[in-house]
């Protein structure tokens, strides 16, 4: 099927026997201009008939800091989480005539030439634990609260001897994860984490996997950072022989769409957080946070724990 043109300024303009110029005027209800209401109605008229919309993000980039949100995702925070974060902050932007722009690392000289309204950062309330003005640390719906979830499905599963997977780069969360996956372990009365970083490569992971387990046998279930990591975890465990979940239990987090496709499929956190980017889109533009409530996390059960 041939996808149907969008009308354009100019087809209002040549529909109604005026200049774009004029049309614009009317549009956006310029003032100090004589145009006749006999020639606005057949302006209005017009867009009404060729079913025309104002282009938003042309619009925000004339009118600068009063409509463009920028959106900053740094390396490594792809996945559920930002997917579902994008999606709420997104739709209550457009809901309120705003535009977002979404940039992968640095924004360096965009904000330079788009003059933003605000200038979001994907993982920066995460990091600090105060997600969405969490007092309680993150512990009520930030990532500390999200990290406990994990480690408490572990140990109501039997284990109490766990190590938490951390890539082998610099992840942006990587501190405070073990901070506060000590943390939680600590209040349910287990024994401190031990951590072991798996590198991509799967030679160099199933290499990090043989010397950790030969200094910790009496780790039973690995809490991954990701499920990228969780998932690199479970091949490293299968070229060693080692039965997942039988003699290694491995959770993932925030719940990529590659854990289900894996053999055994992968338990995992998943994170709605579409209300979380709703309520950023509201406190940036000054509004009433009304009604929104985020879903709470939840362990998606497969066949790793």
């Amino acid at each position: 099927m041939a996808e149907v043109r969008r009308a354009t300024l100019k087809d209002v303009a040549a529909a109604s026997g005026v200049s774009r110029a004029t049309v614009s005027f009317v549009l956006n209800d310029t003032p100090n201009q004589t145009i006749s209401e006999a020639t606005r109605a057949r302006i209005l008229q017009a867009v009404r008939d060729l079913g025309y919309k104002p282009h938003g993000i042309a619009k925000a980039l004339r009118e600068g800091a009063s409509r463009i949100v920028v959106l900053q995702i740094e390396s490594g925070l792809e996945g559920n989480y930002s997917r579902s974060y994008l999606r709420g902050l997104d739709a209550e932007l457009a809901d309120h005539g705003h535009v977002l722009v979404v940039r992968h690392g640095p924004a360096g000289q965009v904000l330079d030439a788009i003059n933003p309204r605000a200038v979001l950062s994907l993982g920066e309330p995460y990091r600090t634990g105060r997600e969405l003005d969490d007092t309680g640390g993150g512990w009520r719906d930030g990532l500390a609260a999200h990290v406990a979830l994990q480690i408490r499905h572990l140990a109501e599963n039997g284990h109490r001897s766990m190590a938490l997977a951390l890539p082998a780069t610099d992840a942006p969360l990587g501190e405070v994860r073990l901070r506060f996956a000590q943390e939680a372990a600590a209040s349910l009365g287990l024994p401190p984490l031990r951590s072991v970083v798996i590198p991509r490569q799967r030679e160099a992971g199933v290499a990090a996997l043989r010397e950790f387990r030969a200094v910790s046998s009496a780790v039973t279930a690995v809490a991954a950072h990701d499920d990228d990591v969780a998932l690199r975890v479970l091949a490293g465990l299968r070229d060693l022989g080692v039965s997942v979940p039988g003699e290694c239990a491995v959770i993932g987090f925030d719940d990529t769409e590659y854990g289900a496709l894996f053999a055994p499929a992968l338990t995992t956190v998943r994170i709605d957080a579409e209300a979380h980017g709703r309520l950023s889109a509201r406190r940036v533009l000054g509004l009433d946070l009304g009604d929104v409530t985020p879903v709470p996390a939840r362990v998606i059960s497969r066949q790793t724990v």
